[in-house]
């Protein structure tokens, strides 16, 4: 490709190139002009915000705005404390514990200095000696009448057996039997007259006895004792404890809820409903005479700041930044320009006139050399072995019709056998 784009040296054309050239160098010369002055300004604006960062908005933001939001932070976290924490951690602490402590104390108290001193008196004057009493009526009941009673249940049984299964049969066998029937009237008669008659009556008085002289006085003294100790006993400990329960929920449980009742409606009122009205007005004032004008402040602050400073110069940079980009990009195509004009064009010029003929020459030579060698070659080897001198086919035929002239086209090859026809 032809890179030579020289115009001709008559017409309007030449002008035409000079006027651009005459007009690109001033442009570019005041691109230069313009883009340092704006890497400046640029370079002035980052060191200037680097500076404002470093001693004005970081030590701002240091001692002034953390701060505030960590005593923000306190302030809230101690209102929240005083509103939900510490109400009911003084409730516990200094009222219910107390409260738990005391009624303790008076259980444990009346425990020691009431209950267990009745229930030892009890123990010791009535249910011992009742108990006492009652071991002493069993042990007489049963050394003084059960004991006989047995013994002569036992006698009785034993003569009745006898009388029912061995002195029947041993009468009849000796008084019946034997006899056959003399005997069994006055037996029968003697049998009922003197045994079974007396042992019945004898039985139906100590039935009768027994009931009217043990039995009788036994319930009966039994159910004077167990009135007795119902009416002189139990129901005075009933009316005691009756009348202790009483006074204790008249004396002391009434009197403790009152004064538990009066002790949360005065921490209500005169600590809890100020503290929280305290906290509440704090926290009304703190947000309508601090927050909120420093909120509305720190808006103002913000906006105005936005609107007259960061806004515009947001869009002097974006305007900065794009002049320079257009700068930039002049400032691209003017150093393409030189380049092309300093390296570019003296090089591909160096390349067309002088490296190629060069190189042709050298080639021409090349190829010179090339066939004097292979023509002595053939001469010593007609003069050695006697063949005719040939030039290799595949030589003659790249050697035919070249030329070395700059202008002039390249031959058509032709072979070697048209040659020879």
């Amino acid at each position: 490709m032809d890179t030579d784009k020289r115009h001709p040296a008559g017409g309007g054309d030449g002008g035409d190139g000079c006027l651009v050239g005459v007009i690109r160098i001033p442009v570019k010369i005041v691109a230069v002009l313009v883009v340092l002055p704006v890497r400046v300004v640029w370079e002035l604006l980052a060191a200037l915000g680097r500076a404002a960062y470093r001693h004005v908005l970081g030590p701002l933001y240091a001692h002034v705005v953390e701060p505030a939001f960590r005593a923000v932070g306190w302030l809230l976290a101690t209102v929240l404390k005083v509103v939900f924490v510490w109400p009911w951690v003084g409730l516990w602490r200094y009222v219910l514990v107390p409260a738990g402590r005391g009624v303790a104390w008076l259980g444990r108290g009346t425990y020691e200095h009431l209950l267990a001193p009745a229930g030892r008196f009890l123990g010791a004057y009535v249910f011992g000696p009742l108990g006492t009493a009652l071991a002493w009526v069993g042990r007489g009941g049963v050394t003084y009448l059960l004991a006989p009673l047995a013994k002569g249940g036992m006698w009785f049984g034993w003569v009745l057996g006898m009388v029912l299964f061995v002195w029947p049969w041993v009468a009849l066998w000796r008084y019946v039997l034997v006899p056959v029937g003399q005997g069994i009237g006055r037996l029968a008669a003697a049998a009922y007259r003197y045994v079974l008659s007396p042992a019945g009556h004898a039985l139906v008085r100590l039935v009768e006895a027994l009931y009217r002289y043990v039995l009788t006085p036994l319930g009966h003294g039994l159910v004077w004792l167990v009135e007795a100790l119902y009416r002189y006993v139990l129901t005075p400990l009933g009316h005691g404890l009756v009348w202790l329960v009483e006074a204790l929920y008249r004396y002391v449980l009434t009197p403790l809820g009152h004064g538990l009742v009066w002790l949360v409606v005065a921490l209500f009122r005169y600590v809890l409903r100020p503290v929280g009205l305290g906290i509440a007005w704090l926290v009304v004032a703190l947000y309508r005479y601090v927050l909120r004008p420093a909120g509305l402040a720190v808006g103002w602050v913000a906006d105005v700041l936005y609107r007259y400073v960061l806004a515009p110069l947001g869009q002097v940079l974006a305007w900065a930044w794009h002049v320079a980009g257009l700068i930039l990009g002049a400032l691209w195509r003017g150093l393409k320009w030189v380049g092309w004009v300093l390296v570019g064009w003296p090089a591909s010029r160096v390349y067309r006139h002088v490296l190629t003929p060069v190189g042709h020459a050298v080639r021409e030579v090349w190829r010179t050399g090339r066939e004097a060698v292979r023509e002595a070659r053939a001469a010593v080897r007609q003069a050695l072995f006697g063949t005719p001198p040939r030039e290799p086919a595949r030589s003659r035929a790249r050697t035919l019709g070249s030329t070395t002239a700059d202008d002039a086209a390249p031959a058509a090859e032709i072979s070697l056998s048209k040659r020879r026809g």
